[in-house]
């Protein structure tokens, strides 16, 4: 299974698909490819793959790479490069970059196959990077006099390796010794519910969920799906004694979204996580490198039962962050209700979302009902139009899922061809355009910083005629909750497009 675009440069790469039970799903931009890499693998939890052409076709991926690095998403991209004896030449040769290797590199790891011996260890190399530490994506080049030469029957794929255990007897001690615990989970411990929440439970601890860990523990009395910059979060992590933070990197756009610097002192914590160079960046008690369901999994017979009135500080966590979302904007609320009537309606869809104003709203504030079922690329990296090609990747994961791809205008018109691999491909995709016709979030900070508001108001696509251009059945509704309701419960087989009128 991959996503890719053919070009002059990766033919040779396309030959061996005759015939092969490898299915090929074709992006139209390579942005919007890698974006399908990308929200494949989050849904599937198997790596994504993109072929792209060499020069420009790998450019257009860098920015989907640069969010799978950022949110530690395992997308292997295999493009072309020019042939062996041309490369540094300066040529002039058809999409030549000086060294495509040298660019990559200081954002993931690269290789190139030389020759036709080296495929099967540079493919083994290339899964063992993304299973080993923190995921990410990886690339591999291959020149185009490499890619029709006989290729010799491949060894099976290597064993992956399997990280040893730390010992957990200090970290199990500093718990049971401590009155009560706040556990931070992020996106590390994704695909590992069930442990975070039989040590939660265990443990009387409330579990305060980064963007990227939302959808586990779904109505717990114990979880906080609220954002670690709303103060109230802040207050809860203050209040407690001991911080055990799993799997999260502690970026500013979860734990500081509005640059105040009011995170509290956690140099006490005790902080697990895969990568060691992350754990090097805060200040922690002890560290433990490991995976996070490994040690989740392994601490839980460590430590003791504790009685700390949980739920009660759960509950009241819960309470003041919902209370606050309305001192922050007073349509906030309205536009969380946007996010939440998705989940009344489509229960278990899987909801990718662009970077728009309910996004916004539901990274403060949001407890889906999927476990990886809300993902977005409105933190860390930032990448707008990332929408419709994930959600074209996470549907294809999931076959028979309801994906709602929520977006603005704005962003739609970073990717607009990505809604055509889903009518190609029947994908049960439900676009969901927020249209304020402007770029409304970027409007509000400029406003915020006492700055004219400047450049915030292209044109919106005509969405009816736009979504009769892709095929797509179409409605178009007011701010409504009960109305939206409505529209997402009609039945649709394949992708569909509703737009909301926002009034600015």
């Amino acid at each position: 299974m991959f996503f890719g675009i053919p070009g002059v440069h990766t033919v040779e790469l396309y030959r061996g698909l005759s015939g092969s039970p490898v299915r090929h799903v074709t992006a139209r931009h390579e942005q919007g490819c890698a974006f399908m890499a990308d929200g494949y693998a989050r849904v599937s939890g198997k790596p994504g793959v993109a072929f792209v052409i060499t020069g420009p076709g790998l450019l257009n991926a860098l920015t989907a790479m640069g969010q799978a690095k950022a949110d530690s998403v395992p997308i292997l991209v295999i493009s072309g490069v020019n042939r062996r004896a041309s490369l540094g030449k300066g040529f002039g040769l058809l999409h030549e970059l000086p060294d495509q290797a040298a660019m990559v590199r200081p954002l993931c790891p690269t290789r190139q196959i030389t020759g036709a011996g080296d495929v099967g260890a540079v493919l083994d190399w290339a899964f063992a990077t993304m299973a080993t530490g923190r995921p990410g994506p990886v690339h591999i080049e291959v020149p185009t006099d490499v890619m029709p030469l006989p290729c010799p029957e491949l060894a099976a794929p290597a064993a992956l390796p399997v990280a040893d255990l730390p010992d957990l007897a200090e970290v199990a001690a500093r718990l049971n010794g401590a009155r009560d615990v706040v556990i931070l989970a992020g996106g590390g411990a994704r695909g590992h519910g069930a442990a975070l929440q039989a040590l939660a439970e265990k443990l009387d601890a409330p579990v305060v969920q980064t963007v990227n860990a939302r959808g586990m523990m779904h109505k717990h009395p114990l979880l906080v799906p609220a954002s670690p910059s709303l103060e109230a979060v802040r207050g809860l992590v203050t209040a407690t004694r001991q911080v055990l933070a799993i799997g999260t990197e502690f970026g500013p756009t979860d734990y500081d979204m509005y640059v105040n610097g009011g995170w509290p002192d956690t140099s006490a914590m005790i902080r697990v996580d895969i990568c060691a160079e992350q754990l090097a960046r805060q200040p922690a008690a002890l560290r433990v490198q490991g995976d996070a369901g490994a040690v989740m999994a392994a601490l839980l017979p460590l430590v003791e039962r504790k009685h700390s009135l949980g739920h009660d500080r759960a509950e009241a966590a819960r309470g003041a962050a919902w209370s606050e979302l309305g001192q922050l904007d007073a349509a906030m609320p309205e536009r969380l209700e946007m996010v939440e009537v998705i989940r009344a309606a489509m229960p278990k869809a899987l909801i990718v979302g662009d970077s728009t104003q309910p996004v916004y709203a539901a990274n403060l504030y949001y407890d889906h009902d999927r476990a990886g079922g809300y993902f977005n690329a409105a933190t860390g990296f930032g990448a707008l139009g990332f929408g419709p090609g994930a959600a074209v990747g996470a549907a294809i994961a999931a076959p028979g899922a309801q994906v709602v791809c929520l977006i603005g205008d704005g962003g739609l018109q970073f990717s607009p061809g990505e809604l055509r691999t889903a009518v190609d491909e029947a994908l049960p995709i439900t676009f969901l355009v927020w249209n304020n016709a402007a770029f409304g979030e970027i409007a509000d900070a400029m406003r915020g910083a006492n700055t004219e508001v400047i450049g915030c108001t292209p044109s919106p696509l005509r969405m009816e005629p736009f979504a009769e251009a892709c095929d797509l059945p179409f409605m178009s509704l007011p701010v409504d909750v009960e109305t939206l309701k409505w529209a997402l419960s009609q039945p649709h087989d394949g992708p569909r497009m509703i737009e909301i009128r926002v009034t600015r």
